[in-house]
């Protein structure tokens, strides 16, 4: 396995001296041992890697994680999106998978982010699902991070994002979906001790897609969202995530 030593020192380092104003995601390139991965998988699997990955590093860490959040919330500041596979063929029905695969990781939270950079420096394949994921190598990208203050910021999702409003799920342009993204924005800034951002508004939103997660539908869309937040917060949701689930994979930020 090819790792970018120097890269993930720098990521450990960086995690322990920033705070809550480092930007913490990590790509780890894989290539699958199988020419598709099933549906119920790509979402499915991602919250039962991640929590993996933790425990064996940090089982109480994990562990608490799980219980009961982070610092007395539900909420758990973990994101994840992946698998994805560059130059994959489209076939209709079908999560068809290349040799050039990704999956990505972030915590805007150092404790956790560090756990998860030293589990993934350690790691030799994911097991995601029924598919096996070769790791061909991990780098953290710490780039573009930007200073606390406020200012207007785009963000695009690449993966759906899942909000709800009771037992409804929500997709831009429903009537609650703006108020119901603002509160779960304004929610992990409150965790995590930042200002809250303002001024929300969709730009553009991809179709509709459902998936099922142990047996339960989620349904969302990608969307391109502007809004006036700190540069910290910015930071932080990139390493996080829009909306709900994250830790399964929903909402990651491109």
């Amino acid at each position: 396995m090819s790792i970018v030593y120097a890269q993930l020192r720098c990521g450990v380092f960086g995690l322990r001296h920033a705070g809550r104003e480092s930007l913490v995601r990590v790509r780890v390139d894989v290539t699958p041992d199988a020419s598709s991965v099933r549906w119920e998988d790509v979402h499915g699997a991602a919250r039962g890697v991640v929590y993996g990955l933790l425990s064996g590093q940090d089982e109480a860490l994990a562990q608490a994680l799980h219980d009961g959040g982070w610092r007395g919330k539900p909420l758990k500041p973990v994101g994840v999106a992946g698998p994805l596979f560059l130059g994959a063929s489209r076939k209709r029905g079908v999560y068809s998978t290349s040799r050039d695969g990704s999956v990505w990781f972030g915590s805007p939270v150092p404790e956790i982010a560090s756990v998860l950079v030293r589990a993934l420096a350690a790691a030799d394949e994911l097991v995601w699902g029924a598919t096996r994921l070769r790791v061909r190598g991990v780098a953290v990208d710490m780039d573009a991070v930007l200073p606390a203050g406020e200012g207007p910021v785009e963000l695009e999702t690449m993966t759906p994002v899942v909000l709800k409003h009771e037992s409804w799920n929500l997709l831009p342009g429903d009537e609650h979906y703006l108020d119901r993204l603002q509160h779960n924005l304004a929610h992990k800034a409150d965790v995590l001790g930042l200002p809250a951002p303002h001024g929300l508004r969709v730009l553009e939103a991809g179709p509709r897609r459902r998936f099922t997660v142990r047996g339960a539908p989620r349904i969302g869309a990608r969307v391109r969202v502007a809004m006036e937040a700190d540069g910290r917060f910015v930071n932080a949701i990139r390493s996080w995530g829009l909306g709900l689930d994250t830790i399964q994979g929903f909402g990651w930020v491109r």
